[in-house]
């Protein structure tokens, strides 16, 4: 493919940008300074046009300075990687500088600052396996070729051809390796969007250790007296609204993740950073449209990864729970399906950001359970939470799945009950046909999810994570 110069790339994305000088250099890469839609930010990038982009010693110490200095001036990263890794000239010394850049990159983001990477053509070897691939996002250019052995190497080791498409960016972004393929003109505007939620609480001058303003606590609502089995089938129906339109309809600045980064991906899990109001956040949750393919322990690792950004980029979290419950099969328990769930969440139990939990619709079983612990809990109206669908409830207890409306009401799964309990905070409650009126559903959520992130936002961080301890500790006596 036709590659961009490192310079009219930069020229694309940025409006204005200055190079930075160290005591060493290599022209196979560059950094500065530079202005995204008015934002500072850093740039390192590599130039393909000096031996493939390569990098030796001097230019893993230059990459090394610059994040360096990008950190001390606590500006987010954009990195453009590019080269086949290693500067083979320089054998092993040139080979370990991989570690040292990688260490940088973590340094980096330990400080809570962004890091962000646009893989170019070609990204291999070393540079894909150490600053290539830290990204808390991962965007590369259409058609890139991306991956660890090179293909000439490979057949020449092997005698025969890599597998054709395997090691091109478009390939990686269906797997899940990296989050999106993008073109350098559609590059600055992802970019900003992300760094509009990402510096959030920085640009409005709120540190970790300032706090926001809680707005007023909501007033109590007068819930119907539904049946529980009511509000079950309500919330089965296929025209109910789900978390992808939530966002679409009442958040803003909207990036969509994809996948694990490891190769994994699930198409009902949804990963994505956003703001309700001026509230930023990470959103990890469970798609509706996408009941065909139960929820498994690829799901759970790509919201164990949003939690990880969440707590690098010290956002809070929302997760949303809509899910009529877990795969079942030989393949989810050979895939760590029930470890995945108590890594979930020991994850969010331990989570230092504020976290909101969502219960949307559908909260059956352990995939639901894994997204509820949160330092507030709403549920909207006909939501509900159990550890088996009532019908799988009533065949354990009863021997027929006929009573599962009793077992409904004897087990307390509908919102009011769960509000009783203390397991809900909040109940938000939903127009007669959430079908019919979608906006006014996803903005109902969208307003409280907005109020209950600033009022945790405003709480002392050490009482809120001793509050949510408390609150789990003493749930059901």
């Amino acid at each position: 493919m036709a590659r961009l110069s490192v310079h009219d790339l930069l020229s694309a994305v940025f409006e204005e940008r200055s190079v930075w000088e160290f005591p060493v250099t290599d022209p196979a890469v560059l950094a500065g300074e530079a202005r995204l839609r008015g934002r500072r930010v850093a740039w390192v990038a590599g130039d393909g046009d000096h031996m493939g982009g390569s990098i030796g010693v001097d230019g893993g110490e230059f990459i090394t300075a610059a994040l360096e200095r990008a950190t001390a001036e606590r500006l987010p990263v954009i990195a453009f990687p590019i080269g086949g890794g290693t500067r083979m000239q320089e054998g092993t010394p040139a080979f370990l500088q991989m570690v040292k850049i990688t260490g940088a990159v973590m340094a980096h983001k330990a400080e809570n600052l962004p890091y962000l990477t646009y893989l170019r053509h070609p990204t291999m070897g070393g540079v894909f396996a150490s600053w290539g691939s830290l990204g808390h996002v991962t965007f590369a250019e259409p058609g890139a070729l991306v991956g660890f052995l090179g293909p000439r190497v490979y057949e020449a080791l092997y005698g025969e051809p890599f597998p054709s498409g395997v090691q091109l960016s478009d390939n990686l972004a269906e797997r899940g390796v990296i989050d999106a393929v993008c073109t350098p003109a559609e590059l600055a505007e992802a970019l900003d969007r992300l760094l509009t939620v990402m510096m959030a609480r920085r640009d409005a001058h709120l540190t970790s250790e300032d706090h926001a303003v809680a707005p007023p606590a909501a007033a109590a609502v007068d819930l119907p007296d539904v049946p529980a089995w009511e509000s079950v089938l309500r919330t089965r129906r296929d025209d109910r609204p789900g978390i992808r339109e939530l966002l679409a309809l009442a958040a803003t600045d909207v990036t969509l993740l994809n996948g694990t980064g490891d190769g994994e991906s699930h198409p009902g899990s949804v990963l994505a950073l956003a703001r309700f109001g001026e509230a930023p956040c990470v959103v990890v949750g469970q798609d509706r449209d996408d009941q065909a393919t139960p929820l498994d322990a690829a799901a759970l690792r790509e919201v164990r990864r949003g939690i990880r950004l969440a707590r690098e980029l010290r956002l809070p979290l929302v997760s949303v729970i809509d899910t009529p419950g877990a795969a079942l099969s030989k393949e989810a328990e050979e895939r760590g399906l029930a470890p995945e769930i108590a890594r979930t969440l020991s994850d969010l139990i331990t989570l230092p950001t504020p976290t909101v939990s969502l219960l949307m619709g559908q909260g059956t079983g352990g995939i639901a359970l894994a997204l509820n612990p949160a330092d507030r809990v709403l549920a909207s109206q006909h939501a509900w939470l159990a550890p088996l669908p009532p019908e799988g409830a009533s065949a354990i207890m009863h021997r027929t799945v006929d009573r599962a409306p009793d077992m409904a009401a004897a087990q307390g799964v509908r919102s009011a009950d769960l509000l009783a309990a203390g397991i809900v905070d909040r109940v938000v409650p939903e127009p007669d046909d959430p079908a019919a009126e979608r906006e006014a559903f996803c903005r109902g959520l969208g307003d409280a999810l907005r109020e209950e992130l600033l009022r945790v936002m405003a709480q002392d961080r050490r009482k809120r994570r001793a509050q949510r301890a408390r609150r789990y500790r003493s749930l059901g006596l």
